[in-house]
């Protein structure tokens, strides 16, 4: 097995997630976030209760900076355990 590298794999992990949220951030500010979530919910049974709020896009920004952040820090450390378990 050879070594990988830890900040490679954070950013990768960190750009999925953040990517997948601005996703979800732009589907709230054209307004098909709710009919989505409402499909996703009745498809797998659950009865919708939540209410999608108004897009912020304070709110969005801060969305994407944190699972960002939190993909970073997952996928780097992730990289650090695989080189200490698989060298």
């Amino acid at each position: 097995m050879s070594a990988i590298r830890p900040n490679r794999v954070g950013l990768v992990l960190g750009m999925f997630l953040g990517g997948w949220h601005l996703a979800w951030s732009l589907l709230v500010a054209v307004g098909f976030a709710q009919p989505l979530i409402d499909f996703v919910f009745w498809i797998h049974f659950i009865k919708p209760v939540y209410v999608i709020e108004q897009f912020n896009i304070g709110t969005a920004l801060l969305l994407v900076a944190v699972t960002s952040a939190i993909g970073y820090i997952l996928g780097w450390g992730f990289g650090v355990l695989w080189n200490k378990f698989h060298t």
